[in-house]
């Protein structure tokens, strides 16, 4: 159901296995229906068993961790906001489940940025308990930002920090890395959100390019050679062969 990981390559790869990428169930069939890491709601689960699959489960631990904190802020009457991106796969399925259990689904909220929790302040004002969930890729600095605003205009505030340690770790090493290059290369698809973070994140340290493909590498030829140091970080779903591609193209070019 939907892109394993968020890597087209990978995607061709498994198509060519006869592994498929579904957006929707047929009405009846069989055969192994995989659940992605990003997760997904009960009644997907309950549907594609319905319609006859066998379900392999792959959803990552952590992300089953932040759907059940959500689930459990909700029972307990928390006004649940969950930050992150709204179109998200990992995101709906978070919303999802917190939503199936919420006595009104307006209960339960995603905010993709600042800007949106400022705009439903009242809602957060008038909310006796508010609590917070992440998508696992956030960064650290939005947690930051969100606990130093709601601090002020909650009456009981509970943060679930939710980030993958595997996701903080990477952001940590790559800021290290950004801070004695003068280019960064981050590879992965433009549909990862750890790697858009990740490119976001160094933009702000040194000049950042953000690519899916070696092929791409063309296109900065100039930034390249006048480059003095060039750091390489990549998304969790980018494979080692196109890393090692992007790092050979550019000793090519370099």
């Amino acid at each position: 159901m939907g892109e394993l990981i968020h890597n087209s390559h990978v995607t061709s790869e498994l198509e060519s296995l006869e592994i498929k990428t579904l957006t929707t169930l047929p009405e009846k069939g069989e055969g192994i229906c995989i659940i992605r890491s990003h997760g997904e709601s009960d009644k997907t689960f309950e549907e594609i068993q319905n319609k006859g699959y066998e379900i392999v489960d792959l959803t990552c631990l952590d992300v089953k961790k932040v759907q059940q904190k959500a689930v459990e802020l909700v029972i307990d009457g928390y006004f649940v906001i969950i930050l992150g991106k709204y179109d998200h796969p990992e995101v709906s399925a978070i919303y999802s489940n917190a939503k199936n259990q919420a006595k009104d689904i307006n209960d339960v909220f995603v905010a993709q940025n600042l800007e949106a929790l400022k705009a439903i302040e009242s809602r957060i004002k008038s909310a006796n308990k508010v609590g917070v969930v992440l998508q696992t890729t956030q960064t650290k600095e939005y947690l930051m930002q969100v606990v130093d605003y709601l601090c002020g205009i909650c009456k009981i505030l509970k943060i679930q920090n939710t980030i993958c340690p595997s996701t903080t770790l990477r952001q940590e090493e790559a800021k290290k890395l950004g801070a004695i290059s003068d280019l960064m290369v981050v590879v992965g698809s433009k549909k990862s959100a750890n790697t858009t973070h990740l490119a976001s994140i160094l933009k702000d340290i040194t000049k950042t390019i953000h690519i899916e493909h070696q092929d791409e590498l063309q296109n900065y030829k100039n930034e390249i050679k006048q480059a003095q140091n060039i750091g390489v970080t990549a998304g969790a779903s980018t494979p080692d062969n196109i890393i090692n591609a992007v790092i050979k193209e550019l000793e090519n070019i370099n």
